[in-house]
């Protein structure tokens, strides 16, 4: 039943994430397009120093932890509302405080994550056009 509650909590955050992304309350560059701010290189080492790849993929393409954990490439969040997420993260993830994470460090880590390669569309795997 606690599996089924959490399930549940996941799909609402999930359902409120993509209607913020549908309607325009969230954008993935800034208005000027520059990129966020943040070291994508340390970004990297401190992505995988904290252990974030174990649960998200070494190339944020998500993975399996207690239930489908997301795919964090080319992110979508705001770097305020990343830093946001990891303060007061749901579920099984822990929560990053700023003693622990620094806002610098969760900036490089987004910066990081915005450079890697998103899932490719469904036209790029011949076997799912057939």
């Amino acid at each position: 039943m606690i599996q089924f509650a959490c399930f549940v909590r996941r799909a609402a955050l999930i359902a409120l994430i993509i209607a913020a992304g549908a309607t325009g309350g969230w954008t993935v560059a800034q208005a000027d397009d520059t990129p966020p701010p943040g070291d994508p290189v340390n970004g990297q080492r401190v992505y995988l120093a904290d252990g974030c790849f174990m649960c998200h993929g070494r190339a944020g393409q998500g993975g399996q932890f207690n239930y489908q954990t997301p795919v964090l490439a080319q992110i979508a969040l705001p770097v305020d509302s990343f830093i946001a997420f990891l303060r007061a993260a749901p579920n099984d993830m822990p929560s990053f405080s700023a003693d622990v994470l620094s806002d610098k460090d969760a900036a490089d880590i987004h910066a990081f994550l915005s450079t890697l390669p998103g899932p490719k569309p469904a036209k790029d795997f011949p076997l799912l056009n057939q």
